[in-house]
């Protein structure tokens, strides 16, 4: 579990740190992925917000929208770290170009080339891939999944934007391509996701006989629904940061 008081623990002045925009309306390069931007950590003022120097490009200050939220990810002498922050404040001081970002959710541990991984239980419907469908996939020919066709109930257990891990009496094979269907919150409304994944890895739950856990990587999904999944992530964590921060608050006044 992350903590934001982790902060001044493991981060220090002059550690990179990259930042992401978490929106999709996200600057974008001519190959589809989405702008990074580069800085490093200039003073902690406390354990939820920090002083970064302004992304500079070809020289040119990126200058960065107050109240804009984004993921950021530190390279720290221990290893990598991520969290979610909001622009507070933007200024010049002695010369230096400042901006002021406030955590938004807890700062974790982060491997290099993986998606924040989710914790939850959300109820998934799957099933395996009809011959039409896998035709089409493999041949890159458009294609829509058959409806009213027999599914399986399953339990998500964490999600990502790049794949899900969940349980289900049905066991899948490895390599595999499965339908998921699940309902996610798109701001206060549910939206219904169809996706398409290939099934990385299976087990049997230790003490759950008959009962598998499967790793699903998607497969050929589109970059809007992607990015809808990393914002409902992101969204979550953040009511549990906020959460988080009123039962402390909670505490300290019992306490004092």
């Amino acid at each position: 579990m992350g903590d934001k008081h982790m902060l001044s623990k493991f981060i220090r002045e002059g550690d990179r740190v990259e930042l992401s925009a978490v929106d999709k309306n996200a600057v974008r390069l001519e190959d589809g992925k989405q702008k990074i931007y580069y800085s490093k950590v200039y003073e902690i003022l406390s354990e939820d917000s920090m002083e970064i120097l302004m992304p500079i490009e070809k020289t040119k200050l990126q200058l960065l929208p107050v109240d804009g939220e984004y993921n950021m990810v530190f390279y720290t002498s221990v290893g990598l770290f991520q969290c979610f922050v909001k622009i507070a404040d933007r200024y010049k001081s002695n010369n230096v170009y400042i901006l002021v970002v406030e955590l938004i959710s807890n700062l974790r541990k982060y491997q290099r080339r993986e998606y924040y991984r989710f914790s939850c239980a959300l109820e998934m419907c799957s099933r395996n891939l009809e011959e039409e469908e896998l035709q089409a996939i493999e041949s890159r020919s458009p294609y829509a999944l058959q409806p009213n066709l027999p599914i399986k109930r399953s339990i998500i257990v964490d999600i990502s934007g790049g794949g899900l891990r969940f349980l289900s009496t049905q066991k899948y094979e490895p390599d595999s391509l499965i339908y998921c269907s699940y309902n996610l919150y798109k701001g206060k409304q549910l939206k219904k996701y169809e996706v398409v994944g290939k099934v990385l890895a299976v087990k049997e739950v230790e003490n759950r006989p008959g009962t598998y856990e499967h790793r699903v990587q998607y497969y050929g999904i589109d970059v809007e629904t992607r990015e809808e999944i990393i914002k409902f992530i992101f969204e979550e964590e953040r009511k549990s940061a906020g959460k988080l921060s009123w039962e402390r608050r909670g505490i300290d006044r019992e306490d004092a």
